[in-house]
C-alpha cells in the first residue's frame, strides 16, 4: 500500500505517529514560506504543513503542487497550534508535519474545483463527471446509496429471501414504456429488449419454488425524462409465494422503519396509514399525495348547479365536476399578478381558467366572479370551510382535468407557502387501483399497473361485466408525495390471465406467441403470489432531502437520454450495422465523442 492512512482518519491520539498520505491536493496557501496543503481523498482531508526547513526537493514539491494533482506524502502526525483547530473538520485536531512529497501524478488546470461552493451549470459538470464526483457532497450521496442498498439486502437476507439474478436480454412485452430494443446478429429483423422490469421472470421464479426471491435490478425504459426519472434506473425487485397484499405491505413497512432509523434516525409508527385510489384522486387529485401538509380538494358540484354562474353550471350540465381548495391567510399578500400565474398554472395544467375568491371581513365574498355566486355565498364559503383572510382556487371542468390542475397548483403553493418541513418524512400506502384505464390512443382498456395484476376476488366477474369498475389487488408505496414502490398481488391462473389479455386487446394467438410459457407455467402450479418493486434511485433522493435524481446516480442521463460525458448514444461503424442487417435512414453523424452540448 502506498499509504498508510486515508485523509479523514487522523486524530490527536495518533500524535507523533510516522504516517503515508496519499490522495488530491484540494488547495495549496503560502503563508510567509510555510506551505500548507490540504490533501482530499473520499474519507476527509488531512492539513499537510511543510516548514522553510524541510528538504529543498519538498519544499520545491510543494510549491510548484496545484489544485488537483495527486500526492504520497510522509510525515508526523503533529498537534495543530492553539487556536488553528478547525472544529468543522474530523481531522482539524492535527496536521502532518511534511517530511517528503512525491508527485504521483500533474492534472491540468480543471474546468471546476470539486473544494468549490460557486459551481458551474449541471451540463460542465456531467460532462465532467468524474471531477463532478470528487465533491464531498456528490461522494456523500453515494455513501448515502451504498448504506441504504445494504439495509436493503440485510434486511430481506434476515427473511430468508434469495437473491437471483434475471436476463437483461429478453424479450419485448407490454409494460406501459416503449422497450429499449437490441438487434440480434444471428437473426436479422429480430431483437431482444432490456427489461423495463425482470416481472415475468420473477414470477417465474415463484412457479419454480423459490418463495421468497430479492434482486437489485437494473431497468431500462424509453420515456420522457423529468427530475426524477431517468432512461436505465435501479430496483429492488421483491416477490413472495402464498402470501396477501398485506404479507408484501408488512414486509416493506418493517424495511421503510429500519431505513427510516438508520438514516435518518427516525421512528416511524407501523402500520402506515393507507389511502384508496379514489380517496387520494377526490381529496388530493393525484395517486402519490404529499400528505406533509393540507390544502384538500373539496367538491363542489351539487352548489354549483344551484348557481347563476354560467361556467359553473355548464360544467355540471356536461357531467363535469367543480371543485376547490382553501388557502388559509393569504388573501391579503396574494396579488393580482400572483393570482393570475396561479390561473396560468392551472391553464397549463388543462383548465380552462381559475376562479379565485377572497374572503374579506363579514365573511363577504371578493373576486371577479363574486357577484355571480351570491344565491350560494354562505354554504360555499361553509364547504370550504373559509374565514376571512382565506383565499380560495375553483375549477370547473371533467374530473381529470380538476384532479390535474387542483393537484399541481396544490404542490406549488406547499411549497411556495412552505406549508411543511422540508426534512419531514411521510410514509403511506395507496390501494385499490382500478385495474383498467382508457388508452387514449387506441380507445380501449390498457392495465393501470401491468398486465399480470390480479383483480380483486370480488370483482372478478367485473372483467367482463364491468371493466371500468373492476378493482386490482395493487398498492403504492409514497413518500413526500413521490411514488417510492409499486406492487401488486399476480394472476396464479391462466384462464383469468387469458381474460385480462383478452380484454386488453391480445388476442389468443398473440398471447400464444408472446406469452405461451407464462400461460404454461400458470399451468403448471402456480402458488398464490405477489411482489412489489421499490425504486432505489428514488429512495435515496427522498432519504437524501435532493431535488433531482441525477445527484444519486453516479454517471447519469440528462432529460434528453444522453451522457454529456462519453457522448452516448452515438453512430456506429456502418460494418457493425451490416452485420445486424440493419439501414439507417437518418443521415449519420461522424464516429467520435460528441461536443459538449450535442
Amino acid at each position: 500500500m502506498l499509504r498508510t492512512h486515508t485523509c479523514g482518519e487522523l486524530r490527536p491520539d495518533q500524535i507523533g505517529a510516522e504516517v503515508f498520505l496519499c490522495g488530491w491536493v484540494d488547495r495549496v496557501r503560502d503563508h510567509k514560506g510555510v506551505i500548507f496543503i490540504d490533501l482530499r481523498d473520499r474519507w476527509g482531508r488531512t492539513q499537510v504543513v511543510v516548514g522553510p526547513d524541510a528538504a529543498a526537493e519538498t519544499l520545491a514539491a510543494a510549491r510548484a503542487a496545484r489544485a488537483e494533482w495527486v500526492l504520497r506524502v510522509q510525515g508526523t502526525v503533529g498537534a495543530r497550534p492553539e487556536g488553528t483547530t478547525n472544529p468543522k473538520l474530523a481531522t482539524g485536531g492535527i496536521e502532518v508535519v511534511c517530511r517528503t512529497i512525491t508527485v504521483l501524478n500533474e492534472a491540468e488546470t480543471p474546468v471546476f474545483q470539486p473544494g468549490s461552493t460557486d459551481l458551474p451549470g449541471e451540463e460542465v459538470r456531467l460532462t465532467n463527471r468524474w471531477l463532478d464526483l470528487r465533491r464531498p457532497a456528490m461522494q456523500e450521496n453515494m455513501f448515502l446509496r451504498s448504506r441504504i442498498v445494504k439495509i436493503m439486502r440485510d434486511h430481506f437476507d434476515e427473511l430468508g429471501f434469495i437473491d437471483v439474478e434475471t436476463p437483461m436480454l429478453g424479450r419485448s412485452t407490454p409494460e406501459g414504456a416503449r422497450d429499449y430494443l437490441v438487434p440480434s446478429r444471428l437473426e436479422h429483423g429480430s431483437f431482444f429488449a432490456l427489461p423495463q422490469s425482470p416481472q415475468l421472470y420473477k414470477q417465474l421464479l415463484m412457479m419454480a419454488g423459490f418463495d421468497r426471491y430479492v434482486q437489485v435490478a437494473k431497468c431500462f425504459r424509453d420515456e420522457d425524462l423529468r427530475a426524477d426519472r431517468q432512461p436505465e434506473f435501479t430496483q429492488l425487485d421483491v416477490e413472495m409465494s402464498f402470501v396477501e397484499a398485506d404479507d408484501v405491505i408488512g414486509v416493506i413497512e418493517g424495511l421503510v422503519r429500519r431505513t427510516a432509523r438508520e438514516i435518518l434516525g427516525l421512528d416511524v409508527p407501523l402500520p402506515l396509514p393507507r389511502l384508496t385510489w379514489d380517496e387520494c384522486m377526490e381529496r388530493f387529485g393525484h395517486d402519490a399525495p404529499d400528505l406533509r401538509f393540507g390544502l384538500e380538494i373539496v367538491d363542489l358540484t351539487d352548489l354549483a348547479g344551484e348557481s347563476d354562474f354560467r361556467v359553473f353550471r355548464g360544467a355540471v350540465e356536461s357531467a363535469g365536476r367543480v371543485r376547490g381548495i382553501r388557502v388559509p391567510a393569504v388573501a391579503e399578500r396574494f396579488s393580482r399578478k400572483d393570482l393570475d400565474t396561479l390561473t396560468a398554472v392551472a391553464v397549463e395544467a388543462g383548465a380552462k381558467g381559475l376562479v379565485w375568491l377572497k374572503c374579506e371581513s363579514g365573511g363577504v365574498w371578493a373576486g371577479p366572479v363574486a357577484k355571480n355566486l351570491t344565491s350560494i355565498a354562505d354554504t360555499l364559503r361553509a364547504r370550504l370551510g373559509c374565514e376571512p383572510g382565506d383565499l380560495a382556487l375553483i375549477v370547473a371542468d371533467s374530473f381529470e382535468v380538476t384532479c390535474k390542475a387542483l393537484h399541481t397548483l396544490r404542490k406549488r403553493l406547499g411549497a411556495e407557502l412552505a406549508l411543511y418541513d422540508p426534512k419531514a418524512m411521510h410514509f403511506s400506502w395507496v390501494v385499490d387501483f382500478p385495474m383498467f384505464a382508457r388508452d387514449t390512443e387506441s380507445g380501449g382498456w390498457a392495465s393501470m399497473h401491468h398486465p399480470f395484476t390480479a383483480p380483486r376476488p370480488a370483482d372478478l366477474e367485473l372483467l367482463e361485466s364491468d371493466p371500468a369498475a373492476c378493482r386490482a389487488v395493487a398498492y403504492d408505496l409514497v413518500i413526500n408525495g413521490s411514488e417510492a414502490g409499486g406492487g401488486t398481488i399476480r394472476i396464479h391462473d391462466s384462464a383469468t390471465q387469458e381474460k385480462v389479455f383478452k380484454l386488453l386487446g391480445i388476442s389468443t394467438e398473440m398471447a400464444r406467441e408472446r406469452f405461451g410459457f407464462l400461460l404454461d407455467a400458470l399451468r403448471s402450479g402456480a402458488p398464490p403470489h405477489g411482489g412489489i418493486a421499490l425504486g432505489i434511485d428514488r429512495w435515496v433522493m427522498l432519504f437524501g432531502g435532493l431535488e433531482s435524481i441525477r445527484d444519486v446516480i453516479a454517471f447519469p442521463k440528462t432529460q434528453k437520454a444522453s451522457d454529456l460525458m462519453t457522448g452516448a448514444p452515438g453512430p456506429v461503424e456502418t460494418k457493425q450495422l451490416v452485420e445486424l442487417g440493419i439501414r439507417v435512414l437518418a443521415p449519420p453523424k461522424p464516429v467520435g465523442r460528441a461536443s459538449e452540448g450535442d
